[in-house]
C-alpha cells in the first residue's frame, strides 16, 4: 500500500488528503480525539449498557412474594428460606406446555410448567423441567423414572422433585439441594384416587379422590380439616381431547396476602384449618406434579 501511494505521488495526496483517513498521520485533516471527547463517549456508553441491563431485569424479575413470611410462612431453616420467594403465596396456577411431538407422532417428550402467582399473572415465578431417558420415555410412559427441576424466574433452581420407576404405587420426592424434605406416596384403590403426604416419617396430609370425573383433590389432616387444594382447570375441548397441555390451580388459602391485584380475585378463597408450611407447599407442589403424570398425561399422536 505504501509503494502505491510513494507511485502516486506527493502532489496528487496533497489534493486528497483523505485518502490517508486511515492512517494516524491524516488525523490533523479530520480533528483530534480529546480526553474530553473519550470520557463523553464513555458515559454515553455506560449509560446504555445500565438502560439494557434495566430493562433485562424488569423482563426476568421475580415477583414479590404475596404472602406475609410470618407465623407458619417463617423460614425456620435453610430449605425453606429458598423455598420462600417461590412458595408464599396464596394460590399457584401450573400450566403444562403442548407437546407437539406427542401430538404428531406419539413421542413421549419432557414435560415443562410454568408456575404463575394469581396475583402477578405478567410474568411467571418459576418453571418445572423434566429430565428423563428418551428409551423410557417411550416404553414406559407415565411409569417412567424422572427428576425435575423447579426453578424460579430468574433460573435459579428452588428444588428438585424426584421419581423411581413404578408399577402399581407410586411416590415422589421433594429435595432441596439432593436433601429430601418429603414425599408423596400414591395408595392403590380400584376406582379412588389416595394420596398420602409425609413430611420425613411424620403423614401431615391425606388425599382421598372419588375419582371418575372428579378433578378436585383436597388436602386434609387427620381430623379431617382442609389445609389446600389442588384443581385441574378445564382449558377448552381442544387443549382437552388432543393435547397434555393441562392446568393446575393450588390453593394454599389465606395466610395474610399482602396483594390482591390480578387472577386472585377470579380465583374462589379457601378456608383452610392452618396454612401449610412452606415445606409442606413443596410437598404439594410434587404431588400436582404426580397428578398430572398419573391421571392426566395419555399418549397422543394422529
Amino acid at each position: 500500500m505504501m509503494n502505491s501511494l510513494r507511485r502516486i505521488g506527493p502532489k496528487f495526496l496533497e489534493t486528497r488528503p483523505n485518502l490517508l483517513c486511515r492512517f494516524g498521520s491524516s488525523a490533523r485533516y479530520e480533528g483530534s480525539i480529546t480526553r474530553d471527547w473519550l470520557a463523553k463517549l464513555w458515559t454515553e456508553e455506560r449509560k446504555k449498557l445500565a438502560m439494557i441491563e434495566k430493562r433485562r431485569e424488569r423482563i426476568v424479575k421475580q415477583p414479590p412474594v404475596s404472602q406475609n413470611l410470618g407465623g407458619l410462612l417463617s423460614p425456620d431453616s435453610p430449605e425453606e428460606v429458598k423455598l420462600a420467594p417461590l412458595l408464599a403465596r396464596s394460590n399457584l396456577v401450573i400450566t403444562r406446555d403442548i407437546e407437539w411431538a406427542n401430538i404428531m407422532f406419539a413421542i413421549e417428550q419432557e414435560s415443562r410448567y410454568v408456575i404463575m402467582d394469581a396475583c402477578y399473572p405478567q410474568s411467571p415465578v418459576g418453571f418445572i423441567h423434566e429430565r428423563s431417558n428418551l428409551i423410557f420415555r417411550q416404553l414406559l410412559r407415565t411409569r417412567r423414572p424422572f427428576t425435575a427441576k423447579i426453578i424460579d424466574a430468574m433460573g435459579n433452581e428452588i428444588f428438585t422433585i424426584r421419581r423411581p420407576i413404578w408399577l402399581i404405587n407410586s411416590s415422589i420426592y421433594a429435595e432441596v439441594e439432593g436433601k429430601e424434605i418429603g414425599v408423596v406416596h400414591r395408595r392403590w384403590h380400584l376406582w379412588r384416587r389416595i394420596y398420602d403426604l409425609y413430611l420425613g416419617n411424620k403423614q401431615f396430609a391425606v388425599v382421598e379422590n372419588p375419582g371418575f370425573w372428579n378433578w378436585t383433590f383436597t388436602l386434609k389432616d387427620e381430623n379431617d380439616n382442609v389445609l389446600a387444594q389442588i384443581d385441574r382447570d378445564w382449558r377448552g375441548v381442544g387443549l382437552e381431547l388432543f393435547t397434555d397441555a393441562g392446568q393446575y390451580v393450588i390453593r394454599f388459602g389465606d395466610a395474610g396476602s399482602s396483594v390482591t391485584p390480578g387472577l386472585a380475585s377470579t380465583i374462589e378463597e379457601l378456608e383452610v384449618v392452618r396454612p401449610l408450611t412452606l415445606t409442606e407447599r413443596a410437598v404439594a407442589v410434587a404431588l400436582a406434579v404426580s397428578l398430572d403424570s398419573d391421571y392426566f398425561s395419555r399418549r397422543r399422536g394422529w
